[in-house]
């Protein structure tokens, strides 16, 4: 089909300004967030395990944002929920009023939340935490160290949430952004089982 000359020029540039507008605001996300290192996908991969199924989760420890330190092995006996997430990723943008929302709906059921923030910087992180409300507690991770500590069930994905139970061993994993709706009703379960 023949176009004029003038409708091929155009096209690229409507092309561009579209992209453009994509990019910009004051909810753009920073996708060369300081390094080389860039978003990857979940594989939207969720997996529940049977009691008798889970492994132990290893003692993850670190620095916490506001300064403090946190160790996964003094909250046994508690259900704790670890989300991996960063500032400059969009899906974590996208479900942090859903975890704060399960945060708030759980905490008095024993369940704790964790974040853990990867590939990014303190004050960004520190940015995202005010902007979202977000009242738990999240470790500095740039390295991606504690990631690599948990083999037995490895998140692969910003976002992605753990769940460990009550003897800490690992009871879900999702490897996507989450909706209360999903989470919530995985959370409370692993939170009323028995010890």
């Amino acid at each position: 089909m023949y176009a004029p000359s003038w409708l091929r020029r155009c096209v690229p540039l409507v092309a561009l300004a579209a992209l453009a507008a994509c990019s910009t605001g004051t909810d753009a996300v920073d996708q060369a967030s300081g390094t080389s290192q860039r978003f990857v996908a979940g594989s939207g991969s969720q997996e529940v395990y049977a009691a008798g199924e889970r492994k132990a989760a290893p003692n993850l420890s670190g620095k916490l944002l506001d300064g403090g330190s946190f160790e996964l092995e003094s909250t046994r006996g508690d259900v704790v929920v670890l989300n991996f997430w960063a500032s400059w990723c969009g899906p974590c943008r996208a479900e942090a009023d859903d975890l704060e929302r399960v945060h708030q709906a759980t905490k008095a059921s024993g369940v704790r939340f964790l974040g853990i923030n990867v590939k990014d910087t303190e004050s960004r992180a520190k940015g995202f935490d005010v902007k979202f409300n977000i009242t738990y507690p999240s470790l500095v991770d740039p390295s991606q160290r504690v990631a690599l500590q948990l083999k037995a069930a490895p998140p692969n994905a910003v976002p992605a949430t753990i769940v460990v139970d009550r003897e800490g061993r690992i009871a879900a994993v999702f490897r996507k952004a989450l909706l209360d709706t999903e989470l919530q009703p995985v959370v409370e379960k692993i939170a009323a089982e028995k010890r």
